[in-house]
């Protein structure tokens, strides 16, 4: 049987959003930027899409502009904001528990001369609002936290932080891949500037994703070339994408209220792991985190370990954001929870989605307790 349990790294396509797009492979294939009957086709269903995130979003059509996916918009977020003070002494609020795609730009900006905070983040994994007030310098610029985190799940305070970056008149930027299509997001009533996401987290098409920019915010371009995207992102609209992740975004809109079950199914799974296996401890705030996350520690055991012997016997899961498989460094958002090593290394990340079954979290408890507790005896 196979389990799957890492749909933080990335979900499978809803079958009615592969059918959404088929025909803008093969009939509809238009350049949306032309002006025939072909690219007008092409044009309508790009603004059909824009239309449909905007409603997820509560935000207005023309605030939404395509991207590759939640990188890129994260990174066009950041270095938009900071190229308009480039020469001029600017500040950014950032955490130590996002998501690389901010960290490391963030990271480059402090190279290239800006001034940046990393918070930590709580032994829950939560950024404190007190912390972020308490940061802002009369050079602040930008606030950059993430909604919900890739690897604990937990989910920040973003309504307060935006509302403090209002007070003190600072951009706020949360990249919210792992938030949009899990749990209500309204940039209005968030005081959102800027925030990213990614089609495929939520049953849509790699390869695509939106970055929201707030009407009143004045950011740079991220490509130079064409017209494209009221001119704020240059190159061909990738069709087929946009038209598949509209299609996501309808129905996440339509089935945010599946996001209860799967909340039953991750406490469950939750539950009776702990329940089974001694030493099984979760890792952040269990109160204040999104519906589809658990991140739990197996002491004595090697995450690494456990994965590959879980994958073995057909379940799918994670030690930490996929985008960092391969590297030998522990969990940077582990290690800024200030976590002891022994509970990094036995960390493992469950991610569900509105297409999990029970009967898969049925397998997964049968199977994960066996394999831990062979793993010990055999001193894995």
């Amino acid at each position: 049987m196979g389990v799957y349990l890492d749909n933080n790294a990335t979900s499978p396509m809803d079958p009615k959003v592969l059918e959404s797009m088929r025909p803008f492979f093969l009939k509809q294939f238009g350049n949306a930027s032309s002006i025939h009957a072909l690219g007008q086709d092409a044009r309508a269903a790009v603004e059909i899409a824009r239309s449909e995130v905007a409603k997820l979003l509560g935000a207005r059509p023309r605030e939404v502009v395509f991207t590759s996916g939640g990188t890129e918009a994260d990174n066009s977020a950041i270095l938009g904001v900071a190229r308009r003070f480039w020469n001029k002494p600017a500040h950014i609020v950032t955490s130590g528990l996002e998501h690389p795609a901010v960290l490391r730009t963030c990271d480059a900006l402090r190279g290239w001369g800006f001034d940046v905070t990393f918070l930590p983040g709580s032994p829950e994994g939560l950024v404190s609002v007190e912390d972020v007030e308490s940061a802002l310098k009369n050079e602040t610029v930008l606030i950059s936290i993430m909604y919900v985190n890739n690897e604990v799940g937990t989910i920040q305070p973003i309504e307060q932080i935006g509302q403090l970056a209002n007070r003190h008149d600072v951009l706020f930027h949360t990249d919210a891949v792992q938030a949009v299509g899990k749990i209500d997001v309204n940039v209005k009533k968030l005081g959102i500037d800027l925030l990213s996401l990614s089609g495929h987290k939520f049953h849509g098409p790699k390869g695509v994703g939106v970055l929201f920019i707030r009407d009143s915010v004045n950011l740079e371009p991220f490509l130079l070339g064409g017209s494209h995207e009221r001119r704020r992102r240059a190159g061909t609209e990738n069709v087929p994408g946009i038209v598949g992740l509209g299609e996501a975004c309808r129905l996440a809109r339509d089935r945010l209220s599946e996001m209860d079950r799967v909340k039953l199914l991750r406490d469950r799974l939750e539950k009776g792991l702990l329940g089974q296996i001694e030493g099984a401890k979760v890792n952040g705030n269990t109160d204040q985190r999104s519906p589809h996350t658990t991140n739990i520690s197996f002491s004595g055991l090697e995450g690494e370990a456990l994965l590959i012997a879980l994958d073995f016997k057909g379940i799918s899961v994670s030690t930490g954001a996929a985008c960092a498989s391969g590297s030998l460094e522990p969990s940077h958002v582990l290690q800024s929870m200030r976590m002891s090593k022994d509970r990094i290394r036995g960390a493992i990340r469950f991610s569900l989605s509105r297409m999990t079954k029970d009967a898969e979290i049925d397998y997964a408890l049968q199977v994960i307790p066996e394999t831990v507790d062979r793993m010990r005896q055999v001193g894995m």
